[in-house]
């Protein structure tokens, strides 16, 4: 027992030490690991500046020239988009369709105790062209007539002058309804490229980061559509409720000459030549009677 005990007590002595020493690593370990993540917890904020800084950009120049062919067509829909709501801005003003002074010399003509003077109105359009004094020449042309012929042209007058006023309005519409159709049709050429792309590559490349890549790139033509489209609408909108309100107001104001106009059915037969000074009114009786 003496013997056997002489020979195990090293032994023990000796794992035990190596126990000890074991330990005392483990926690010089630890202590190094703890201040370790102390410090990198100390520089995280500098750390993730320095991240946000190397983080990658979309340059829009490069994603245009990326996006395709179809960019093209969408970028020619934007320019007639700018071009027309610029056309439109400077042909609605009330200057170019109800002019102030046609509508001031035409109240200060009503004010006055003379009678109703188809020439004077007439001479006062023709001083100030526009789509109101286009609509008031139309209803002079017809005095005299009855009030449903009256009526019947100034009507086809005012529709005249709509369809001018809403000419290059159409384009606009035009526009907000092609530029998105072009962008999905950009955008999914981009999808079948990005697809097929992906279904031919190696097997050792990234599949997952060119599907990735070509599917942002094929949406970049969806984006341009609806950036032409939206303004688009926007400003088709705010031109036929500007063109919509003018004609209120030059309707108001034919319906302030119409019951003068009125006053000489069958009594008198104009023309534009009589109208404009070059010959007289002629008279309804005298037209009777180079009828019979």
């Amino acid at each position: 027992m003496l013997a056997l005990y002489v020979r195990v007590a090293p032994v023990a002595a000796q794992n035990a030490a190596d126990d000890a020493q074991d330990r005392a690593a483990q926690e010089a370990a630890d202590r190094a690991m703890n201040r370790a993540q102390d410090q990198q917890r100390a520089a995280e904020p500098n750390g993730s500046a320095t991240s946000a800084d190397d983080a990658p950009t979309l340059n829009p120049l490069q994603l245009l020239v990326d996006g395709g062919p179809l960019m093209i067509p969408i970028g020619a829909l934007s320019v007639v988009v700018v071009l027309v709501a610029i056309e439109r801005a400077l042909a609605l003003r009330r200057s170019r369709v109800m002019p102030e002074g046609l509508v001031a010399a035409l109240g200060q003509l009503g004010a006055r105790q003379a009678p109703f003077e188809p020439q004077a109105v007439y001479r006062i359009c023709q001083q100030f062209p526009s789509a109101a004094s286009n609509v008031i020449r139309a209803m002079l042309l017809k005095v005299g007539r009855p009030h449903s012929e009256v009526e019947h042209a100034v009507a086809q007058a005012s529709d005249r002058e709509a369809t001018v006023l809403y000419g290059n309005v159409r384009w606009l519409t035009m526009s907000a309804a092609v530029g998105p159709l072009l962008g999905l049709l950009g955008t999914v050429q981009g999808m079948i490229m990005a697809f097929f792309v992906t279904a031919t590559a190696d097997p050792g490349q990234n599949k997952a980061t060119m599907l990735a890549t070509g599917i942002y790139i094929a949406l970049v033509t969806t984006f341009a559509g609806l950036c032409v489209a939206i303004p688009a609408v926007v400003i088709a909108h705010f031109f036929e409720g500007r063109i919509q309100a003018l004609f209120r107001e030059i309707d108001d104001l034919v319906s302030t000459l119409l019951p003068h106009v009125e006053r000489f059915e069958g009594r008198l037969r104009t023309s534009a030549k009589s109208l404009d000074g070059a010959d007289k009114p002629i008279e309804a009786t005298v037209v009777e009677k180079a009828r019979g």
